[in-house]
């Protein structure tokens, strides 16, 4: 089983306002067709299409007493996600 979590911010949302189209972050070795059956298998819904990224982790710096601190965000694969015409995933059910 892969990892998927949604992704919920400010753009995600207004994309899939837009469309029927919504962001997750992946596992990273995740292929398009896992993809597919584990958001079928968890929301139950149809999955029109599949499109991945990957991200690379950002380096961070921050200046501190002791000196600079320096470290990096991990990285990441995103899928978004097309459902199906008229059917919709409801992220906020289970709040």
């Amino acid at each position: 089983m892969i990892q998927i979590i949604p992704i919920v911010t400010e753009k995600a949302n207004a994309i899939s306002e837009k469309g029927n189209r919504f962001s997750f972050k992946v596992s990273p070795n995740a292929s398009k067709p896992q993809i597919v059956a584990a958001v079928k298998e968890i929301y139950g819904v149809d999955v029109v299409a599949v499109n991945t990224m990957h991200y690379d982790g950002k380096i961070k710096r921050r200046y501190t007493r002791s000196g600079l601190q320096r470290g990096k965000q991990a990285a990441f694969k995103k899928a978004i996600v097309t459902v199906a015409e008229g059917q919709t995933i409801d992220f906020y059910s289970n709040i």
